[in-house]
């Protein structure tokens, strides 16, 4: 008995052991399978999102054709930005004269106009910059009576910008026969003006635009010489051209342009705002006249971290596309950057 009993028992031992090494090698068989597939499950890289240097706004002449040409309301402004991807505001005073002009600019209807544009912004979670201002007088012209009514015909836009909540407000200087008599001049018309708005906390910003002000070098002596807190430059890509063959100043085929990336970069030390203009593009989506790359790379030398406009001027694209494109220029760069 006792020898039956040890003879099951190793049996029953021997079933046992073959179990255990069985079930071990369906483990280890198990476990093999299993790094095999976890070998042949691809990596995913998680996209890196860089967040640009600056923040995104449009200038408002980007639409302009919209307004003038297709009857689109200018106030409408607000809720376009928002749904093409921008958060800041920059209006063209111009786009509004149809019906300011009617009332004489009355204290009423710059009113009306003011209500508007922050009920719209303030709807669509929008920030008012700046006003671009125009058709209001030379600030730069030689004439001193002449000169100090223009500065008088901006302190409108001026009160308008404060209620906005505007930072600035963006003014040419035309005038002068001479570079001598315009850089007395416009120091003269700026520090007036500068002066008028610093108690209503808004800048009064001068942009390359036509003339004597697109050789970057004299504006930057004209910023220096007037030396207040309040009053700078929106520097603009574009604009650069200080003589035209037929003697205009915004249109017409250029004669003489100043060099536009010295011009940035010149104007740059009194910036409050930077205005990337464009025109038209190639199949890359790059701008065709102007390098963005360069352009952006000279901004953020400058320590620049405002706000960018886009402001669209050609005649190939939409002025829809034409935003677009020069928004996603914008925003490709700054990722290279």
């Amino acid at each position: 008995m006792i020898i039956l009993y040890n003879m099951k028992d190793l049996i029953f031992n021997k079933r046992s052991l073959l179990f255990i090494y069985f079930s071990l090698f369906l483990f280890f068989l198990s476990c093999k399978e299993e790094k095999k597939k976890e070998e042949v499950i691809p990596e995913i890289e998680e996209e890196v999102v860089v967040t640009p240097f600056f923040k995104l706004s449009i200038a408002q002449w980007s639409m302009h054709k919209m307004v003038f040409d297709d009857k689109v309301s200018p106030y409408t402004f607000a809720e376009k930005a928002k749904a093409l991807g921008f958060s800041g505001l920059e209006y063209v005073s111009g786009l509004y004269y149809e019906e300011l002009e009617k009332e004489n600019f009355s204290e009423e209807a710059m009113a009306a106009f003011v209500e508007k544009c922050n009920t719209e912004s303030k709807k669509h979670g929008m920030t008012n910059l700046l006003i671009m201002i125009d058709g209001q007088g030379n600030l730069a012209t030689e004439d001193a009576e002449e000169r100090k009514a223009a500065v008088e015909n901006h302190y409108k836009w001026v009160d308008a910008a404060a209620a906005m909540g505007c930072h600035s407000i963006r003014v040419n200087l035309a005038g002068g026969t001479t570079k001598e008599k315009w850089l007395e001049s416009a120091v003269d018309g700026l520090t007036q003006l500068a002066t008028y708005a610093k108690d209503k906390n808004v800048n009064v910003l001068v942009e390359n635009h036509g003339g004597y002000s697109s050789n970057a070098s004299d504006l930057a002596a004209v910023m220096s010489t007037v030396a207040m807190p309040n009053c700078g430059t929106l520097p603009d890509f574009g604009n650069f051209c200080m003589k035209r063959k037929d003697g205009s100043i915004y249109n017409g085929e250029c004669a003489d342009e100043y060099d536009m990336y010295k011009g940035v970069k010149e104007l740059m030390p009194y910036a409050k705002g930077v205005s990337a203009k464009s025109y038209n593009f190639d199949a890359e989506g790059n701008e065709t006249k102007i390098d963005f790359y360069k352009m952006m790379k000279i901004v953020k030398e400058a320590g620049y971290e405002g706000f960018v406009g886009v402001e669209y001027e050609g005649d190939v694209l939409t002025e829809e596309e034409g935003i677009i494109a020069t928004r996603d220029l914008l925003l490709k760069v700054a990722k290279e950057l």
